[in-house]
């Protein structure tokens, strides 16, 4: 089954209630909430997404999906925590060792969310493998981290099909999200490389119809 998590990093100011109604009627799966630092990557949405994941919070029951674009990855679990998201997802390229990653996933569980590890285009996908016994999900970037409406890097699927492969020879329950440049024009090849989760934000909040959008992602 496929889920679509609607990032609202490029929502229109003013019109957050009325977005957010919109795609709960359009049954997006979940919020994806673009948490980024100023410092992991150039962009700095940290204030504005703790406040509108809040603002969610209280007038929606559909589940958040937290993605932190962060270097100080414990203080961005603590402090989004407070919304008790469905997953929180953090990446790997901001921990300096193997102990840092074991200790973000740790206190995601604590928190009694998911956890979820994400890594970068340049980062080769076997850095992850060990770390998936103990994670709910893996995010494929599928541009670079930092801002919304980039074109999808085609050589990402190619990244997607080896983490399929490993998940299903290992027997693993692990979904893979994929983030990044995700349309009614990749959504297939995306698809088809083995994601079951597609972070898609531009392509649905440029709709005058979400559902129709949403919808033909979920095919």
């Amino acid at each position: 089954m496929i889920e679509i998590s609607t990032s609202i990093l490029n929502m229109i100011k003013g019109k957050e209630s009325e977005t957010i109604f919109g795609l709960e009627k359009a049954k997006t799966d979940y919020f994806h909430i673009d948490v980024m630092d100023g410092k992991f990557v150039k962009n700095d949405t940290y204030n504005n997404m703790l406040n509108l994941s809040s603002y969610i919070k209280r007038i929606s029951n559909l589940p958040m999906d937290v993605h932190l674009m962060v270097e100080d990855v414990k203080k961005g679990i603590n402090d989004f925590s407070s919304i008790e998201p469905n997953i929180i997802t953090f990446h790997l390229e901001a921990c300096k060792n193997e102990n840092e990653v074991m200790e973000c996933i740790n206190l995601i569980k604590q928190n009694n969310s998911k956890v979820g590890i994400s890594v970068k285009p340049n980062t080769p996908i076997e850095s992850v493998y060990k770390y998936l016994p103990f994670v709910h999900m893996c995010l494929v970037m599928t541009v670079e981290p930092g801002k919304g409406g980039q074109t999808l890097l085609s050589e990402m699927l190619d990244k997607i099909k080896e983490l399929k492969k490993f998940i299903d020879e290992n027997k693993l329950e692990i979904d893979i999200e994929a983030d990044g440049g995700i349309n009614l024009k990749t959504c297939d090849d995306v698809k088809n490389a083995g994601a079951n989760v597609l972070v898609s934000g531009t392509a649905i909040l440029m709709a005058k119809d979400y559902k129709e959008i949403i919808d033909e992602l979920k095919k």
